[in-house]
């Protein structure tokens, strides 16, 4: 075939004719490297990363939202090394090891007061598992068996393992699983780009809360927990929302006796300009659930934090078997923890959190770019966290088709322009690393805008 990958590549590198013989990439139609090869990465430095030619692209994305002190940093590198020479790993059951040691201590000392207990895993998914066990377990355990749902909300996303599908607001994921999922209950969230009541996320007083006070109402002696991301649902398309929604939440939980599960797997460790959504808005959630930025993008690790109420349900004579069932290889992991603690003190080092305000205030003022497009139906921002949501018509808010594979495009155009974006369909965002500079910044954003306009023009 003239279009093989094979064709395609040959006369570039061998390497690539390797990868599309033997790996299965996630999210990724393989059919579409057919006529474009992925991206042959060869090495990464701050927030660029190289390929085997040399050619420079500014990782905008932070490699899905994990890389928060730039690809290569010296003191993530020498806290692994360090680690290394020590030892690599051991099973966490029974074993513990002052890397784990010292990260649970220092979780737990930024996080929300009531959240003292930590439960290592190794990705966001399994973050949010084992929370959603914890809580059914908790019930099972403390004479409400029946409360065996979750609450979730439309276009919210917390994983793609079955468990974290059940609670999945997107059908793109869920779909195709949707016979042997979990029934749990979905409840419309906020939308404030098509906000029903005609409000602004800047001043409304989360009048869209009706649905989820009403699902509570009805059903919270069924009901174990509530799931949702804080302030910004990441695969929706960067969909924000302003925090006294959660305050509601909370109020209505509390009152019904419901767990609250915060997923701060994206939006912790400053993405909102903030170290933890809950802990920065006074919020007392049941469980936090991290993952991604916690080692910077080094090594899988995560992490379910919890309060001590619900530990002392699982605090027992073994005989009774209230042990929390669930565990992983490697849960904790000497390295990861190493990794996850060099990141944690440059988060926490004097004036960091504050280092970023200047920069929140740079991809405001350099979205001007994106808010005077023509098809630009919103650009929203919170914290380091940027999006330009694309529609065909402003005033009617309708949106591109699929088939137009508006995002791809983007895409295409902006590896011309040496910068790495992945929209999710019909927006554009921006997650790059904590450090990129000013400067970087209007680099990104007009590369974007130039990106928009090459895909968009004429339509």
């Amino acid at each position: 075939m003239a279009n093989s990958p094979q064709a395609l590549i040959n006369k570039q590198d061998e390497d690539l004719v390797r990868d599309f013989h033997h790996v299965w990439h996630p999210c990724t139609q393989m059919k579409d490297h057919a006529e474009v090869p992925p991206l042959l990465i060869d090495r990464a430095e701050g927030v660029y990363l190289y390929d085997r030619e040399g050619n420079r692209y500014m990782d905008v994305i932070a490699s899905w939202w994990v890389n928060l002190f730039g690809h290569n940093h010296p003191r993530i590198n020498q806290a692994i090394k360090d680690q290394l020479d020590k030892m690599a790993h051991v099973m966490f059951a029974g074993v513990t090891h002052q890397p784990a040691i010292d990260l649970a201590e220092k979780l737990v000392t930024s996080s929300s007061p009531d959240l003292s207990k930590v439960f290592f895993s190794d990705n966001g998914s399994t973050a949010v598992e084992v929370a959603l066990k914890m809580s059914l377990q908790y019930w099972l355990q403390t004479g409400k068996p029946q409360k065996t749902k979750f609450i979730y909300l439309k276009g919210g996303y917390h994983g793609e393992t079955l468990g974290a599908l059940s609670v999945c607001g997107l059908s793109l994921f869920r779909e195709k699983f949707e016979t042997v999922l979990p029934q749990n209950l979905e409840v419309e969230g906020p939308d404030c780009l098509r906000c029903p009541f005609g409000l602004k996320r800047e001043s409304c007083n989360a009048e869209c809360f009706v649905p989820m006070e009403q699902a509570l109402e009805k059903d919270h002696e069924s009901v174990a927990g509530v799931i949702l991301e804080p302030l910004v649902q990441g695969a929706a398309g960067m969909n924000m929302y302003p925090p006294v929604y959660l305050k509601k939440l909370e109020e209505a939980c509390k009152a019904t006796d419901v767990h609250v599960i915060y997923d701060e797997v994206a939006v912790g460790f400053g993405r909102t300009g903030s170290l933890f959504v809950s802990q920065y808005h006074e919020l007392n959630p049941t469980f936090v659930c991290l993952s991604k930025g916690i080692t910077s993008g080094y090594l899988p690790l995560a992490a379910t934090l919890t309060t001590d109420e619900i530990y002392q349900a699982f605090y027992d004579d073994y005989e009774s078997f209230k042990l929390f069932i669930h565990s992983h290889s490697y849960s904790a992991n000497p390295l990861a923890c190493a990794a996850a603690n060099a990141t944690l003190d440059l988060l926490t080092e004097a004036g960091f959190m504050e280092s970023l305000k200047p920069k929140i205030k740079a991809m405001h003022e350099q979205g001007k770019t994106l808010r005077d497009l023509p098809w630009c139906g919103e650009f929203r921002q919170t914290g380091m966290i940027a999006a330009v949501e694309l529609v065909q018509d402003r005033e009617t808010l309708a949106p591109f088709p699929v088939a137009q594979r508006v995002g791809y495009r983007i895409f295409l155009e902006g590896l011309k322009r040496e910068v790495y974006l992945r929209p999710l369909g019909n927006v554009a965002y921006f997650i790059p690393p904590l450090v990129i500079e000013p400067g970087q910044i209007e680099t990104m954003m007009n590369a974007a805008q130039d990106s928009i306009i090459a895909v968009l023009k004429g339509n």
